[in-house]
């Protein structure tokens, strides 16, 4: 037999005993109808807490079968089965029912404690999937506040928690909760008094039935106590938030209601369950937001200014992503070389973050150094490659390499990037170096090309952020990049560059952007 057979048999044996119970005045059995209840039909019984047995009143008797003489409701959760007589009874089933209520009361009870405790754990664990699953701090400490204060059931809350900014000085920040953030915009940030020291320490949870009564309370000027105008507070909990990886207090939870004796025990657990989440989801987010901020400043640190080159007109442009941690292998670079010619390079590191930073720093640093010794297209992206194989880990870059000496002519390299768009004067749009050769750290065969490069022509060099994101693969990214370079103004202004981003992107890059766009204006241009 199995569990479900084995609970539907005594569920079953229960309803025979009781309605064997019906009797009438002399004894007699009656007979007993069974009426299978919905969980409407119940709500309309007031059943109660669900379990059991329900004895109708007279009412409720009759809502339930009119003209009947009596009736017993065996509760099972949300439904429910009657047992009705309708030939006059005595007070066997009556009897019956105390019996099986007193035998079943603790066991009832208990299973009601369960339900509660697995109702606790069940919100605690839904809030921290939540909370951990996030990791921009703002909207995190936001959605922990809220959280926290309506599971305790606060008037309001606040948490103040502190950060540490690029210059390694520390700050405090705050947010709330069932109130606006203009009722605590005119008081001070809370200090280590009494009653707040136990939490900024980390000493401990602090719970008062009435605050206001409590003896570590309104001992500080000026204030000796709550401020003119501050919220009322009666009942008072407080808990730290603290980091599980250094034991560092990172901050406090703080619940207020005008009403003494509304925290209970219980509304501690949610609580500092609620800040032991919030606690890892921050510590998620610090260490998320210091790596991202190493990689942009690495970054940024190894981009180039563009120097002027007479005759073409320059823009430059680098943006990390906007969202997720793909930031740190996109470069470009503008090399004046000692003959007078000018090189231009795109480049993009497989990767993210400091790795790919890392290695974007040695790669540019070496392409410089070929290029300055004057080395042809092909020769230089041939040296990179072979020191990417000196490299402890194996990594691949794709690279753009293309230099313009003073004339009308272009002579690039690829190393499996995107292909560079040339728009001629006229409009038309060529793609070169497409499916040239393999990326460095691949390949080691970079065939040189030459192109016509007269004044007039626009040269763009991108990398895959531009044309590529989780809802768009990069055959219809380059097909929207040519209509869109078709119709941008002659020469370009820097702002329509950043419109064409715009455009591309709506301004929710998932990966770091680098791009070169360059215009031959002549000999005049300067």
């Amino acid at each position: 037999m199995t569990t479900a057979e084995g609970g539907h048999a005594e569920a079953d044996a229960l309803l025979d005993a009781l309605a064997s119970a019906f009797t009438a005045p002399d004894g007699r059995p009656v007979p007993v109808d069974r009426r299978p209840l919905t969980p409407d039909r119940l709500a309309g019984l007031h059943a109660g807490d669900g379990t059991g047995i329900l004895v109708p009143d007279d009412a409720q008797l009759a809502e339930l079968a009119p003209g009947a003489a009596a009736a017993l409701v065996v509760l099972d959760g949300a439904s429910g089965t009657a047992l009705v007589a309708h030939d006059p009874v005595g007070r066997g089933h009556l009897v019956a029912a105390e019996a099986v209520a007193a035998a079943t009361g603790g066991l009832r009870r208990t299973v009601a404690a369960l339900r509660t405790e697995a109702a606790v754990i069940d919100a605690l664990q839904s809030v921290g999937r939540r909370l951990t699953a996030q990791l921009d701090i703002d909207s995190l400490v936001q959605d922990a506040t809220d959280a926290a204060t309506t599971a305790v059931g606060a008037a309001f809350g606040a948490f103040f928690y502190n950060l540490v900014n690029r210059f390694g000085e520390s700050y405090t920040l705050y947010t709330l909760s069932g109130v606006p953030r203009e009722a605590f915009s005119r008081f001070p940030m809370p200090r280590n008094t009494l009653v707040f020291a136990p939490t900024f320490d980390g000493e401990g949870t602090v719970r008062s039935d009435d605050i206001t009564a409590d003896r570590r309370f309104g001992h500080n000027a000026p204030y000796h106590g709550m401020p003119e105008g501050h919220l009322p507070v009666r009942s008072y909990l407080a808990v730290s938030v603290i980091s599980p990886s250094n034991g560092e207090v990172l901050g406090g939870f703080f619940f207020g209601h005008p009403e003494p004796g509304r925290f209970t025990g219980r509304h501690e657990v949610l609580a500092e369950g609620i800040a032991g989440y919030s606690a890892i989801a921050l510590d998620n987010a610090r260490l998320y937001e210091r790596e991202r901020n190493f990689a942009r400043e690495l970054s940024r640190s190894m981009l180039p200014e563009a120097p002027p080159v007479p005759g073409l007109e320059l823009i430059t442009r680098y943006l990390p992503a906007a969202t997720g941690p793909k930031i740190g292998g996109d470069w470009f670079d503008v090399i004046s070389l000692g003959t007078g010619a000018t090189a231009f390079v795109i480049g993009d590191v497989v990767g993210h973050g400091v790795p790919a930073a890392t290695v974007m720093g040695q790669v540019r640093t070496a392409i410089r150094s070929y290029a300055l010794l004057g080395l042809a297209p092909s020769e230089v992206l041939r040296h990179v490659a072979t020191l990417l194989d000196g490299l402890a880990e194996p990594t691949f870059v794709t690279c753009f390499y293309a230099v313009h000496a003073a004339g009308e002519e272009l002579v690039y390299a690829s190393a499996g990037h995107l292909p560079a768009l040339l728009r001629h004067a006229d409009g038309t749009i060529d793609l070169l170096g497409e499916a040239v050769a393999q990326p460095l750290g691949v390949g080691h065969e970079f065939p040189e090309r030459t192109a016509a490069f007269p004044v007039g022509a626009d040269l763009l060099l991108y990398t895959d952020g531009l044309v590529e994101s989780r809802t768009r693969d990069v055959t219809r990214g380059m097909e929207w990049l040519v209509a869109a370079v078709a119709g941008l103004p002659r020469p370009l202004t820097p702002e329509a560059c950043d419109d064409l981003v715009e455009a591309l992107t709506g301004g929710d890059n998932d990966d770091d952007i680098a791009l070169v766009y360059v215009h031959h204006g002549g000999a005049e241009t300067t």
